[in-house]
């Protein structure tokens, strides 16, 4: 008999983690649940440590995969799983032990034959070099519009005063929507933002559970720590926004005056010639002092701004020295 609820703990290189992550889900109040392990092409011991976690307990499954990235491992577990509930966990995350069951329990208000997806609060964990837990915060969606939602997506964390509330370790999703619709394999990063947006748009019915369900993990070996990897990632979001949902580009102007503002300031001309394409009219830019109008405006900017010496125009640049110079010149208020 099939299992009311997939657990799918993708896994790459995390077997220090991964006994805590499983055992959050055996641990589950809602015990009708199999929890399947993908490990994508790991060189360390996710195997031998699945391996104890399947003589513990019948539930667990282990499958193995040549690396392909996060959102393939999750495709290839969707692809596995005999739930009609799916849940996503990565290795190094673990959930609360009422979270399935508080999820279920608000079955009866949602029609049983739409795309249903629940989310939940969650909180990010923070740990050092040495694995020690140094700092949490909780994190409150509330309950959201659709609106809402694909607003709040489409802008980057950074520059949000409100936490990302599609996190896929936060949901439980029926397995319908994931028929539908699959983890985007071109996205390496941001995988999650993209497919909700996607479900979101193809009519799933988010709804919230208030209740701090995940554990979110925060370390300092991340590769979203790295801003050169992200901030690549973030484009390519946005350009298939763009492709996909063009109805959408208008919410997209904060990220993308952002990142056209980052191209210009670095002299990144790939990424400048690449957000030329996709960047609503107008822009504004320079700390959003000036205004442009159109891609001519823009392209002469970026030629002027090329030319003229980094100081000049950022104040990141600047010395004490030359604050002192600039301050003389154009004191404040003057």
């Amino acid at each position: 008999m099939s299992p009311k609820v997939s657990i799918i703990v993708n896994c790459f290189n995390q077997g220090c983690y991964l006994e805590r992550s499983v055992k959050s889900v055996l641990s589950q109040t809602f015990s009708d649940v199999e929890c399947l392990i993908v490990d994508d092409g790991s060189t360390d011991n996710t195997r031998q440590v699945a391996e104890q976690l399947m003589n513990l307990d019948e539930r667990v499954k282990y499958y193995y995969k040549e690396n392909g990235g996060l959102p393939s491992s999750r495709n290839f577990g969707v692809e596995k799983a005999q739930g009609e509930w799916i849940q996503c966990l990565d290795a190094d995350d673990w959930i609360h032990e009422d979270k399935t069951r508080f999820h279920l329990s608000y079955l009866e208000q949602v029609n049983a034959n739409n795309d249903t997806v629940f989310y939940c609060d969650y909180e990010r964990v923070f740990f050092d070099a040495n694995q020690n837990i140094v700092n949490t915060q909780e994190n409150v969606i509330g309950s959201l519009t659709k609106d809402e939602f694909v607003q709040r997506l489409l802008i980057p964390d950074f520059l949000a005063n409100t936490p990302h509330p599609a996190l896929q370790q936060a949901m439980l999703m029926k397995k319908s929507v994931l028929t539908k619709t699959k983890f985007p394999e071109y996205l390496k990063a941001l995988g999650d933002r993209y497919f909700a947006v996607a479900i979101l748009m193809a009519g799933a019915n988010f709804v919230y559970t208030p209740m701090i369900g995940t554990y979110y993990t925060k370390h300092q070996s991340n590769r979203t720590n790295s801003w050169n990897y992200m901030k690549n990632y973030y484009i390519i979001f946005y350009e298939n926004i763009l492709k996909n949902y063009s109805e959408l580009n208008k919410f997209c102007q904060i990220g993308l005056e952002f990142f056209l503002e980052e191209a210009i300031m670095e002299k990144e001309e790939d990424d400048f010639e690449r957000l030329l394409k996709i960047v609503p009219m107008p822009v504004r830019v320079l700390n959003k002092q000036i205004t442009l109008k159109n891609q001519k405006q823009l392209q002469t900017f970026n030629t002027i701004r090329k030319i003229l010496p980094n100081f000049l125009l950022y104040e990141k640049y600047r010395g004490n020295r030359t604050n002192k110079v600039i301050s003389m010149l154009f004191p404040k208020g003057k």
